[in-house]
């Protein structure tokens, strides 16, 4: 199964706006590492604000259109489904674009201090920690 982060919205104009990351095309770039990612439109549910919701739903990250498709309406941070509404992060599922393996093969960072990134898990928390 293909890795997928989820990229909450907040912080992907914060890197957008700062020069770290671009967006074109559907695809995010990390510009300083070079890494890819195809996003599609997705929400992180944070908690259930009816009290009568769905608990597996609870934290999990769903693709917008699939939620539209069981009959969701989702405006900013909030989401109706059936008589039960919940709070929620907008952002993006990112997908690689190339394997993670495939990428470091390809780039063989330079320079750098310390042990490559072994997992795009790992690349990310660096990239998060050092601000983008």
């Amino acid at each position: 199964m293909e890795n997928r982060i989820f990229f909450p919205q907040v912080a992907l104009d914060e890197w957008i706006v700062e020069g770290t990351a671009e967006l074109q095309d559907g695809e995010l770039t990390l510009v300083a590492v070079g890494r890819r990612y195809r996003l599609a439109e997705a929400v992180r549910v944070v908690s259930d604000a009816s009290g009568g919701g769905d608990a597996e739903l609870l934290g999990r990250v769903k693709g917008r259109v699939y939620l539209e498709q069981l009959g969701a309406e989702i405006v900013e941070t909030s989401m109706l489904l059936g008589d039960a509404a919940y709070d929620v992060e907008p952002g993006w599922i990112g997908v690689p674009s190339v394997p993670f393996a495939d990428f470091a093969a390809m780039t063989q960072h330079k320079g750098g201090s310390g042990a490559e990134p072994k997992s795009d898990e790992e690349l990310l928390t660096r990239f998060a920690v050092k601000g983008g």
